[in-house]
């Protein structure tokens, strides 16, 4: 029997239909459930020599973990944190890239009961002042690379709560009051034992605390208990339909949720091994030959890393060990669905959550089928409806603000955020009277598909339509000229805002007069007329946040200024 089973009560494949998942997908789970106990340790007990991580450095390393390894590792992690001070409710913060430590570290806090924080390395003395401080860290684990730790002692002065700081990969003995963590743990042993009484954990306990991309301001700080592995099983057995004993891929840096995911606990309630790849800049040419070498199964990668891997020569690599294909992050364009079909003979299947939710739309492989341009259904055990400016429920066709129901906080779907960290106005404003307000936009066709829009500070509002930037960057897209683009409102005195494309072309094409007609006369010619460009500018690079997401605020505040001045 499948570990997953435990808490959905019967197999994966023994579901015949979409609405049987639907109407019969029950999650049930003991008051102290803990993933690093309930799942890793029986796994590593019951089936030791069972592959859970398959890990690649970037100069081609190779080091194979197995689950019994998974569990002796986190307990000797562990007791060399507990016996360091870090104890239950603690609040620790991880920047560790993609290395292996990353999860003997989580599993090791989820076995003591401390908060685990995800940091991006890419974090500045100012990034590190405000998360520290927000979030009230005691303990930071930071990766000896580049200059991470630089940076956070630049901003040391200024922290309140920091007690001590670990250094990973450290090349040279540590100085300033950083501790070797590799050291002190390798000199620890792996006796380590359920805690009981005040130190015992209980499902309810916080067990992570993820900051948001921050697109509009600082992050908020966004509260997970020790259910959230169980709202990934959705994600991992189901949408990304891993395969007992095979190796699932998803590009995701550990400072992100998305590594949560697709890294580790769906995919380990399924069984499957996971394949990390520690590279330091991406590739298409190199994802490609790793899926080709090490015979990735299932797979799961942003919509524009599938149109980077389409730049390449995908015809001359055997991916036919890949059984599965997904895509979230942002929403798919229809070109690249339909290329990616004709190279591995896969269909694409999307999803549709946010770092203070787990998967809540999708489509769910074999019983529906994917529809390009579509984010699929509501994720069985979420209830996701679309509500107007007035409150209420939109019909087919009509775009409004994607929502989750709930019960009560205690009734609501796994998965879904407990609030935000000392910060009850804000949670007060996206959960109140049952309703989680997601701020995304979408709409349902005729057949009851969600369709995404966009953000709801994306929107643009012209000459009274309502305009989402995805289905015109969607149109853009298939033009063999653009490369990225981000569609954003510029200021106005007659329409409101105008539609403009900020465009980054591929290699071989140069910005024009005649380009931008020729853009704007094939949107007109592929999507209603009122939605085309009457701007584009083009651009060697668009602005991004850390994690990847392109900044339209940014691109909308420099357009304003622009006319304020």
């Amino acid at each position: 029997m499948a570990i997953y089973e435990k808490y959905i009560g019967r197999n994966r494949d023994s579901f015949v239909s979409f609405e049987d998942v639907r109407d019969n997908y029950k999650l049930s789970w003991p008051a102290d459930f803990n993933f690093a106990y309930d799942v890793i340790d029986v796994l590593g007990t019951q089936k030791p020599d069972k592959l859970a991580m398959l890990w690649v450095s970037s100069d081609g390393e190779e080091k194979r973990i197995t689950f019994g390894e998974m569990m002796t590792e986190s307990n000797r992690m562990a007791k060399y944190l507990f016996s360091s001070g870090i104890k239950k409710g603690d609040a620790v913060l991880l920047v560790l890239k993609r290395s292996y430590l990353f999860w003997y570290c989580m599993l090791a806090l989820h076995k003591i009961g401390a908060v685990a924080v995800q940091a991006t390395n890419m974090l500045t003395a100012k990034d590190y002042i405000y998360r520290c401080n927000a979030g009230e860290i005691k303990a930071a684990i930071i990766t000896g690379d580049g200059d991470c730790t630089e940076q956070f002692d630049a901003g040391a002065e200024q922290f309140k709560t920091v007690e001590m700081k670990f250094v990973t990969k450290r090349k040279s003995p540590p100085g300033g009051g950083w501790i070797d963590l590799e050291k002190g743990c390798e000199a620890s042993d792996s006796c380590w034992t359920r805690p009981t009484g005040a130190e015992k954990t209980t499902a309810e306990d916080i067990m992570l605390m993820s900051f948001s991309s921050g697109t509009t301001g600082y992050p908020k700080m966004i509260l997970h208990d020790f259910t959230y592995p169980l709202g990934h099983l959705m994600t991992g057995v189901f949408w990304h339909r891993v395969i007992d004993g095979g190796l699932h891929f998803t590009i995701s840096d550990t400072g992100w949720l998305k590594s949560l995911w697709g890294k580790m606990y769906g995919q380990w309630l399924g069984e499957s091994a996971v394949f990390t790849y520690d590279f330091e800049k991406f590739d298409a040419a190199d994802i490609l030959s790793k899926l080709e070498k090490h015979k990735i199964t299932t797979f799961c990668i942003p919509p524009t890393m599938y149109r980077f891997l389409l730049q390449q020569d995908v015809a001359k690599y055997d991916l036919s060990s890949l059984k599965h294909c997904c895509t979230a992050g942002e929403a798919l364009n229809p070109s690249i669905f339909e290329e990616w079909k004709q190279f591995t003979g896969l269909e694409i299947y999307e999803g549709f959550g946010q770092t203070e939710t787990t998967l809540c739309l999708s489509t769910i492989y074999p019983w529906m089928k994917p529809v390009p341009g579509s984010i699929g259904l509501a994720t069985p055990g979420y209830e996701v409806i679309i509500i107007d400016d007035d409150g209420e429920e939109c019909g087919p066709g009509v775009t409004g603000e994607v929502c989750i129901l709930y019960e009560s906080m205690d009734k609501r779907p796994r998965g879904l955020l407990k609030g935000y960290y000392k910060n009850p106005e804000e949670t007060a404003k996206v959960m109140h009277d049952g309703v989680y307000h997601t701020g995304d936009t979408a709409y349902r066709d005729e057949n009851g598909l969600f369709n995404y829009v966009g953000r709801n500070d994306d929107v643009i509002k012209s000459s009274g339509y309502r305009i989402g930037p995805f289905e015109v960057e969607s149109v853009m897209l298939e033009h063999p000229a653009v490369l990225e683009v981000a569609v954003t409102g510029v200021p106005d005195p007659a329409r409101g805002f105008n539609v403009k494309a900020t465009v980054v072309l591929k290699s071989g094409f140069a910005p024009s007069d005649a380009l931008v007609k020729e853009l704007q006369a094939y949107v007109k010619s592929n999507t209603a007329p009122y939605k085309y460009p009457r701007v584009i500018e083009f651009v060697d690079c668009l602005p991004k946040t850390i994690s990847g997401k392109i900044r339209r605020v940014e691109i909308r505040r420099k357009d304003i200024d622009k006319v304020g001045g």
